[in-house]
């Protein structure tokens, strides 16, 4: 309900375009798409929009159980469990990524929407994915991501004590020419921030809790591993494999967890913030490591 600035202007839908850039925000892009597509209809003081028109997943919806952490109109916030890829890498494999999961997800609880997932994990790293269900959520949520106004927290069990001097690691990160799955500090690479907000020490190990100001791949890895601690964990940056858990077992992927992500709504603006509790094997790899200090 724009009200009467627009009830009373000589050209009424212009006066609704710019009360949609400049009082809502709308991106420029879909703006003109609204308006290309007769998406904007007005009636009295009021404003109609065609958000929402339905759309194809844009991938085959496959079961899995999902552990949804905030969902809206707008947004979706999704767990993601470790073992599983964002999306599929293009090799043509059939195994279940949370992509599919979702597209299942918008399929069982009848929303016709495009999978479109805002930023990525890596596959055995677990925690909270953001999903945008439509056009302006996405164009939105990307440009805060591009802003780095999406913030994301980390929890990280690595080898050894690290200093409290240490607070952030700014170095650039580029691909290992010699393994094509690692990446290593480059002073070629994408430049690559990681900050460390938070830390606990133990005998033979810390807990970190990390903000990312960047999002290069592998990133916390890397960067920690270059400092001489490598996460628990992480065979391929040279991470202990940790003491046995409960049945025997040893952490089988590297001890990182995505704790919470916070953002502010596409549409309305409102601070949001899902938490994402630890998964049972970090769970015990901390209990194991505290009691041993």
């Amino acid at each position: 309900m724009p009200g009467r600035s627009i009830l009373t202007a000589e050209d009424r839908m212009a006066a609704a375009c710019r009360w949609l850039g400049e009082t809502v925000g709308m991106p420029d892009k879909l703006l003109a798409r609204l308006l290309r597509e007769n998406g904007i209809q007005l009636k009295g003081d009021r404003m109609r929009l065609a958000l929402f028109p339905s759309r194809e997943p844009g991938i085959e919806p496959l079961w899995h159980e999902l552990e949804v952490l905030f969902e809206d109109d707008f947004c979706l916030v999704v767990h993601k469990p470790s073992g599983m890829a964002v999306h599929p890498d293009g090799s043509g494999g059939s195994a279940v990524t949370l992509d599919h999961a979702v597209a299942a997800h918008y399929s069982y609880t009848g929303q016709s929407c495009a999978v479109r997932h805002i930023h990525r994990l890596d596959k055995e790293t677990t925690g909270p994915v953001l999903y945008a269900k439509n056009e302006l959520a996405q164009l939105v949520l990307d440009e805060a991501m591009r802003r780095k106004d999406i913030s994301r927290r980390y929890a990280a069990i690595v080898k050894g004590v690290v200093p409290k001097t240490l607070r952030v690691i700014d170095l650039p990160i580029g691909r290992d020419r010699h393994h094509a799955s690692r990446r290593r500090i480059s002073p070629g690479g994408q430049s690559a921030v990681t900050r460390i907000v938070w830390q606990e020490a133990w005998r033979e190990a810390t807990l970190l809790r990390l903000e990312l100001e960047t999002g290069r791949t592998h990133q916390i890895r890397v960067h920690l591993s270059h400092m001489g601690h490598p996460l628990y964990g992480d065979e391929l940056y040279g991470g202990p494999q940790g003491p046995e858990l409960s049945g025997g077992h040893r952490l089988n992927r590297q001890a990182l967890h995505g704790e919470s992500l916070a953002f502010s709504h596409p549409w309305t603006g409102e601070a949001i913030e899902a938490a994402d509790p630890w998964p049972e094997d970090m769970l015990q790899l901390r209990a194991r490591l505290e009691a041993s200090r």
